[in-house]
């Protein structure tokens, strides 16, 4: 027997309330299950950011819709697509660390003979 849709409110209520378990769950665990945690989250296809984005890119296609008919304010479908432009080019700018989080995941969790050496932090940005 198949379960009935859970009203669309309830449902993004629900999901909600487990992104705060996922977030309180990833600041406990080690590190290398906390990078693999991470790289599944980011994973452009099957991940959390990737369902985000999509639901952003489905609200912003609504928007305009809506807002072609005149029930919402042209700038609301425009702030939904930058919305889902700037996630769509955070997810690319992630992606390239996929590997990186993935391979750290891998590791024992055992010490390694040669610890690893801190790096400087620099922010740098593309655009």
């Amino acid at each position: 027997m198949s379960h009935p849709a859970p009203c669309p409110v309830e449902l993004a209520d629900d999901i909600t309330r487990r992104l705060g378990q996922l977030a309180d769950h990833l600041s406990q665990l080690p590190p290398p299950q906390a990078a693999r945690v991470i790289a599944r989250i980011l994973d452009p296809d099957a991940g959390v950011l990737g369902g985000i984005t999509h639901l952003v890119i489905t609200g912003s296609v609504f928007a305009k819709d809506q807002a072609e008919r005149g029930l919402l304010p042209p700038e609301v479908w425009l702030a939904l697509g930058r919305a889902s432009n700037e996630l769509h080019d955070i997810a690319l700018d992630l992606d390239e660390h996929q590997d990186t989080l993935r391979q750290v995941g891998t590791q024992p969790s055992t010490t390694a003979a040669k610890p690893p050496v801190p790096a400087p932090l620099v922010v740098r940005r593309r655009r």
